[in-house]
């Protein structure tokens, strides 16, 4: 048992141990030092000797000086030792040293046997002076308390008897009090705590703090009244005794560097079961955080009825006119987030401020057509990237290059349908998105122009890519609502944009399929057809009213039917025009639109259907004019002229116009480009008077600045949202799997952690476990959030798309994945499985440590989500977005502080630890577990171990005990950081380049 005991103690010492020194004075328990005789000591009530250290035995606290002290008795140790375990004290007065009253009438005995019949305190005259005996906590001027330490732990290594003497002082000047020098304790009116630790009566160490603060409070509970108090002081100063048992008398549990190391604020509360604590922030790391417990306590203070009837007054009278305060950092707290409530009220209210204007903007009504295209002297060069492992980080550098096109001329009129042909890689799909407006990653020369349009300005060119990128969990007729919700302006009514979006539909021949969704659902439908798909991709720009459209390859992938149908659609769009709005809907003059095809290999029967051809030749412009038989007709007259033109092949009667050009652009390199110009024959004139280029240029630009502004957002931003947010709704609503494949696991996973950890104890593997369950839902958020990353990288073809073509903002389309992405998806299961393990393994039970258990969880799911968003945004490649995730979650399991101690990475690494998520959420919800007053009850070696859980987080892990709402101030920061690298991301990276 000895053994036993000695091994633990200096386990106890290793995890206490601070570092101080033995502070030594003339006067010990802080007595002072006689005016009158420098060789002698003025001593607190309770203790005497020319040092003050002899504690008192029998007597009163009354008799000053002339108090009978305890007698020295040797030691197993060899030395004196001054004990007062065995003072018998007088009747009406008890505790160790006889210093605390238990009756009134002992008090009013023993200050009339001292002072006689003087009044117990000057400036009272005239009021009751009778003496009594104060035996609640309260202290009304100064008051003695004895209590019985106990602690297992303490016991264990000290079996005997632990009290401790506290004199509190709240007002020296109202106290009948003297020391042994006879004179008062204090001429100042200072608040003021001593207190000595007795072992076996004998005295260990003495403590002293001031100023004070005494917090009283009554409530009512089913045993009755009660009275609570509280004691907080400033400056602890505490002293060990050189050779007492606890400062060296026994040499394997000497605790005198602790003791001395006892500063800052002390705290004694108490209450009227007789039970208090004496807490410190040490003594709070070792005992838990309440603190020394103290039992059987017992308060006696002897004052005047006087004062406790001015004092009563004067308190009533300051408790009537204010209130509690609230602290600094509560009030902090509350500004900040009254500024967030306040910026998102303001920022909501100007969004519907701007909405509400635009809805009243006057609408005067919108055409599409009548605008032609020509382009001349067009080339583009693509340059190659130096292949570096350098080049990979940085901009690659260019050099060389490849030339796309070469000097291409051409136009097409409004009303007429082009088709521009040529084999693989002629520059058909870049000559088609440079007229588009496309932005490309080359070098491009030349002008496109767009008459009557003045030159600079353009006019709405809608683009309709090869590649058919479509909402697929809505119908046709939401898909086309949403994209004129967003096209449209705001001041056109809801109801001409429904009307419009009807007409698009029969102008497409979708009316069969304007419910239906457009891609498979949960297997059960197949959707609309390819061919369905392209008129859909054509009809959501067709909403917009473009003035010219253009297609890339609208007929790639389709059977010959379908590929029909979508042809004859936009031959039908370039004669008759698109659609025109009004307030009565969708009627009025109508004027042709310009309509440019890139076409691969069409049938004869799609050939003859277009008004006009541009054939290309690695990207060199052979031919540009009327279709049909024409360019037949041209390349046979160039054969017959000889020349260059020899090489060309004859034309066979019958044969399909469209083989014949692809075999001269494809086996006949020697054959010149056109001459600079518009067309080889029967030129398509373009040409518009000066008159008609200004004055029609102005009506024309005017209309679209008005209301259909090219490169700007036709709907506020707190339109674009809510559209957002309804297709966003709509889509998680038809989807039902995805929420539910996530609360469903989130269950699952919910009931396997708690199991796992079901109920961990408070021995000390049981607070291991109860960490590794912290951390184990830590880095199960850190992993589950990957499908974040997933969700961004499928849905950024449709963003992409939608963002070229000026839907809405990168701003409002983050706000609306944030919306229904991260709380839905990520915030609600996280919840889930945290509830679940979080009560099955019977973590903290109280409302105030579960919500900031959830609260830094919120938070660090927020981060996580913020980090997977920015990589899905930045990676284009979803393979290398998810490797460097799972790196990311492994680094934050290695820094988090769970599997090594930080302090013992070498300092070239352990920076890394700042840059970690994980580890300030695992310091946090650790700090908050033990800070519920956790405390750990275990045996080692037999001997019975009772400390707080701090003391092991602490040694075992290094997290710091104040630090949660730095961790949580922390977490806020990296949302913040990765949420404005997110946006930026999305608006300078995330784009459309060709």
């Amino acid at each position: 048992m000895k053994h036993a005991l000695d091994h633990f103690s200096c386990v106890l010492l290793v995890l206490i141990g601070l570092s101080a020194s033995v502070i030594g004075q003339t006067c010990m328990n802080y007595g002072e030092t006689s005016p009158s005789n420098a060789s002698s000591c003025l001593c607190p009530p309770g203790f005497g000797g020319a040092t003050c250290a002899q504690p008192a035995c029998g007597g009163t606290i009354f008799d000053g000086s002339s108090r009978s002290l305890a007698q020295p008795s040797a030691s197993s140790a060899g030395f004196a030792n001054l004990t007062a375990s065995d003072c018998t004290c007088e009747s009406g007065w008890g505790g160790v040293g006889c210093n605390v009253c238990t009756t009134s009438s002992a008090c009013q005995v023993a200050y009339t046997a001292v002072n006689g019949n003087a009044s117990a305190i000057s400036g009272l005259g005239g009021l009751n002076d009778t003496m009594v005996c104060n035996t609640a906590p309260t202290v009304w001027a100064a008051g003695e308390l004895s209590c019985q330490v106990n602690n297992p732990t303490l016991e264990a290594l000290y079996p005997l008897r632990s009290t401790l003497n506290i004199l509190r002082t709240l007002n020296s000047s109202l106290s009948p009090l003297h020391n042994t020098s006879g004179t008062l304790l204090s001429s100042s009116t200072s608040s003021s705590i001593y207190a000595q630790l007795m072992y076996a009566g004998v005295e260990q160490f003495f403590c002293t703090a001031s100023p004070c603060t005494q917090t009283s409070s009554n409530s009512t509970t089913s045993s009755g009244n009660t009275t609570s108090d509280s004691w907080t002081c400033q400056n602890l100063s505490c002293e060990c005794i050189a050779n007492a048992t606890f400062c060296g008398g026994v040499p394997i549990s000497n605790l005198t560097s602790t003791i001395n190391g006892l500063t800052g604020t002390l705290t004694i509360a108490c209450d009227s079961t007789n039970t208090c604590h004496f807490q410190q922030d040490t003594i709070n790391s070792v005992f838990g955080s309440q603190g020394l417990s103290m039992e059987g306590c017992v308060f006696g203070e002897c004052v005047t009825q006087a004062v406790i009837d001015t004092t009563n007054a004067t308190s009533s009278a300051a408790a009537a006119s204010g209130g509690t305060e609230l602290s600094g950092g509560v009030i902090a707290g509350l500004a900040v987030v009254g500024a967030i409530i306040l910026f998102g009220l303001a920022v909501v209210a100007w969004g519907w401020y701007v909405q509400r204007a635009a809805k009243k903007l006057p609408f005067n009504g919108g055409q599409s057509g009548g605008i032609s295209v020509r382009w001349s002297d067009i080339s583009y060069i693509v340059h190659s990237p130096k292949n570096s492992l350098f080049s990979l980080i940085t901009k690659p550098t260019m050099r060389g290059g490849k030339t796309i096109l070469d000097s291409v001329s051409g136009g097409v009129e409004s009303g007429q349908l082009m088709a521009i042909l040529g084999p693989s890689g002629a520059g058909k799909t870049t000559l088609v998105e440079l007229i588009a407006g496309k932005t490309k990653s080359g070098q491009y020369t030349g002008s496109i122009t767009f008459p009557p349009y003045s030159p600079g300005h353009h006019p709405r060119v809608a683009f309709v890519p090869q590649n058919d990128i479509l909402p697929a969990m809505l119908t046709v007729r939401e898909a086309l609502t949403f994209a004129a919700s967003l096209r449209l302006p705001e001041s056109l009514p809801v109801s001409s944009k429904a009307a419009l979006v009807s007409t698009v539909i029969s102008k497409l021949g979708l009316d069969a399929v304007a419910e239906t969704r457009i891609g498979a659902t949960d297997g059960t439908g197949r959707g609309i057809s390819g061919g369905e798909a392209r008129r859909v991709s054509i009809g959501l720009e067709l909403v917009g009213c473009p003035d010219v459209l253009v297609c890339d390859e609208p007929t790639s992938g389709l059977d010959s039917v379908s590929a029909r149908r979508v042809v004859n659609v936009l031959k039908e769009l370039a004669r008759e025009g698109g659609v025109a709005i009004g307030h009565q809907g969708s009627h009025g003059h109508r004027k042709g639109v310009a309509v440019i095809c890139s076409v691969h290999q069409p049938s004869s029967r799609l050939y003859h259907t277009f008004d006009s051809v541009h054939l290309l030749s690695n990207g060199r412009a052979l031919y540009s004019g009327p279709g049909g038989l024409a360019p037949a007709q041209y390349f046979m007259r160039m054969r017959e002229g000889g020349g260059a033109g020899a090489d060309v092949p004859p034309y066979e009667e019958g044969y399909n116009v469209a083989d014949y050009l692809l075999d001269i652009a494809s086996e006949s390199p020697g054959i010149p480009s056109m001459s600079p110009g518009i067309s080889a024959v029967d030129e398509i004139e373009l040409s518009v008077s000066d008159e008609e280029k200004v004055d029609g240029g102005k009506d024309v630009e005017a209309l679209s600045t008005q209301n259909f502004a090219a490169g700007r957002y036709a709907a506020t931003f707190l339109t674009q949202l809510q559209v957002l947010c309804g297709r966003e709704w709509k889509i998680l609503r038809r989807d039902k799997t995805l929420f539910f494949t996530h609360v469903g696991v989130a269950f699952v996973l919910g009931v396997f952690c708690g199991g796992l950890y079901y109920q961990t104890g408070v021995t000390i593997a049981g607070f291991q476990a109860r960490v590794g369950c912290l951390f184990f839902m830590g880095s199960l958020i850190a992993f589950s959030s990957l499908s974040a990353l997933y969700n961004i990288v499928e849905i950024r073809p449709l963003f992409l798309r939608e963002r070229s073509n000026w839907y809405y903002s990168p701003t409002a389309w983050l706000l609306s994945r944030l919306i229904f992405d991260v709380i839905p998806l990520r915030i609600i299961p996280t919840i889930i499985v945290c509830t679940i393990t979080y009560w099955m393994a019977g973590l903290a039970h109280d409302a105030v440590h579960f919500f900031k258990f959830l609260l830094v969880i919120a938070l660090y799911t927020l981060v996580m989500t913020l980090f997977n968003f920015l990589l899905g945004t930045l990676f284009r490649n979803g393979g290398i977005a998810i490797l460097l995730s799972a790196l990311s979650a492994l680094y934050q399991m290695t820094y988090a502080g769970f599997f090594v101690h930080l302090s013992s990475i070498p300092p070239v690494l352990r920076w890394l630890q700042w840059l970690c998520p994980l580890n300030y959420t695992l310091e946090a919800i650790s700090v908050n577990e033990v800070g519920s007053g956790l405390m750990i009850q275990d045996t080692l070696q037999g001997v019975p171990v009772n400390v707080s859980a701090t003391l092991i987080m602490q040694l075992l892990f290094g997290f710091g005990l104040n630090h949660y709402y730095r961790d949580v101030l922390v977490l806020f920061a990296f949302i913040a950081g990765l949420g404005v690298a997110v946006i930026a991301v999305v608006w300078l990276k995330m784009r459309e380049r060709r």
